[in-house]
């Protein structure tokens, strides 16, 4: 374990060693993950500095200069924290007093590592939640596509397990793209709660210097404001806990896409399969061919649907300020992102290499099926419901039943009208008040601009 040096902002008592290592725990390993936000949110601090006259256009030119050159080696692969920094943001602050002396100790001014990590979160956050808007769009699009194409292949439905009404394949996958667009709404309300400027705020309490935080805002693309510095403080945990609640929606969707793949490939249903290379085989047994891929993504997406509950519990009850459990939320919440981007790249790569078997419902097993269509045909004929029902239960119980394998539904939603124009103009709907295209203009504006 590398021994943990007073941080360059520590006073000048030397840290136990011991409280020091836990302390800062796994922040190194996470706050790399930050990097990048981490210089954009200094680029944009520094350009405020010197418009209040606390850097000289001299120095800012070359802290912008570093500043840059950091972020490019961050692009590259070429940063790192260095064993005994505790921090993204002393390691940023480090590498510029290197460079450039005491201007690099002057970024820190007006602000605190509080709103610092703030920020760096929120840059973060709302950077992957636009990375899994995209996925989740082109998701949507391949189930619309899949529900397009087996629109007529029928398919048993299901209540309590036991088969229940003709479904169909354009159905099952509709109806997983229409989960989507309310996953996110989800993730979009939580964008937008995301993406105010928590920077100014300091330790919580604001700051002596003329902070202009409207500049600060705009410099990286924030919609508004988190005016309150009390309450920017406050969202710490919140917006990771409403976030999480976003991505979990979607893994649910997921997880019960998958769980239903798992049964749709059991020999039982042989419903669909999947090339040899996209299954998994036994040990013993030579004929398996295992749903390997659907059952872990069924547990992953089950695991992050627990992590609003981890962070719920982190956070309850704190006192207001800022409060060091906070710290350990990144452990889990950072590489969440990623995790449920590979869940969903997966899903589609499945989907891609799926086989429908045709003429499902030829199975006698499937009789029972129609049994409905067949008490609203007699319905439509002028008997009365209930008549009409006894009298299908009668040729059930006794072994008459024979029904004409047809489903003729034509109402909104149904399996003969899939509506999959007006849930894609819903999608669509959604995905444009993310408006990232003006956010993404300044973030580029703000890494070219030179002094």
């Amino acid at each position: 374990m590398n021994k943990v040096q007073s941080p360059i902002w520590a006073k000048d008592t030397q840290a136990n060693e011991t409280v020091a290592t836990f302390t800062v725990g796994r922040d190194a390993e996470f706050d790399t993950m930050l990097a990048r936000a981490d210089v954009l949110g200094n680029l944009a601090h520094t350009r405020m500095l010197a418009s209040i006259n606390l850097l000289t256009q001299e120095e800012l030119a070359q802290v912008q200069q570093g500043l840059k050159e950091i972020y490019t080696d961050i692009e590259n692969g070429r940063f790192e924290i260095e064993a005994g920094v505790e921090d993204v943001h002393s390691q940023v602050e480090l590498l510029l007093t290197r460079k450039y002396g005491d201007v690099g100790k002057k970024i820190h001014s007006g602000r605190s590592r509080n709103d610092q990590i703030l920020l760096d979160l929120k840059l973060f956050i709302r950077e992957e939640i636009i990375h899994t808007l995209r996925t989740v769009e082109t998701l949507f699009a391949q189930l619309q596509t899949l529900s397009e194409a087996h629109k007529k292949t029928l398919m048993p439905g299901y209540t309590h397990l036991q088969i229940a009404m003709p479904s169909s394949f354009g159905l099952w996958f509709g109806c997983y793209a229409e989960s989507l667009t309310d996953d996110l709404q989800l993730l979009l309300a939580a964008y937008k709660i995301t993406n105010q400027n928590p920077l100014g705020s300091a330790a919580g309490y604001g700051s002596s210097f003329p902070l202009n935080r409207s500049m600060t805002t705009e410099l990286l693309g924030f919609e508004n404001l988190n005016y309150n510095v009390m309450y920017a403080q406050m969202g710490r945990g919140k917006v990771e806990k409403i976030t999480s609640y976003a991505l979990a929606s979607i893994a649910s969707t997921l997880a019960k896409m998958a769980m239903e793949m798992c049964l749709f490939m059991n020999q039982n249903f042989g419903f669909v399969s999947f090339p040899e290379e996209l299954t998994t085989g036994s040990s013993i047994m030579p004929h398996k061919k295992n749903p390997d891929v659907f059952e872990l993504i069924r547990a992953k997406c089950n695991r992050l649907q627990a992590l609003p509950t981890e962070i719920t519990f982190i956070t309850t009850n704190l006192p207001f300020g800022y409060n060091r459990d906070l710290q350990i939320i990144k452990e889990h919440f950072l590489p969440a992102f990623a995790e449920l981007q590979s869940c969903m790249e997966l899903t589609m790569l499945m989907f891609a290499n799926i086989r429908i078997a045709p003429d499902i419902l030829h199975s006698p097993l499937y009789d029972y099926l129609f049994s409905v269509d067949e008490v609203n045909r007699l319905v439509q004929q002028g008997v009365p419901f209930r008549d009409a029902y006894k009298q299908v239960g009668r040729e059930i119980n006794e072994g008459k039943f024979n029904p004409v394998k047809t489903a003729e539904h034509t109402h909104e939603g149904s399996i003969g009208n899939l509506c999959s124009t007006e849930i894609a103009r819903k999608c669509a709907a959604i995905v444009a008040q993310f408006e990232w295209e003006k956010t993404e203009k300044q973030l580029k504006q703000l890494l070219v601009v030179n002094y």
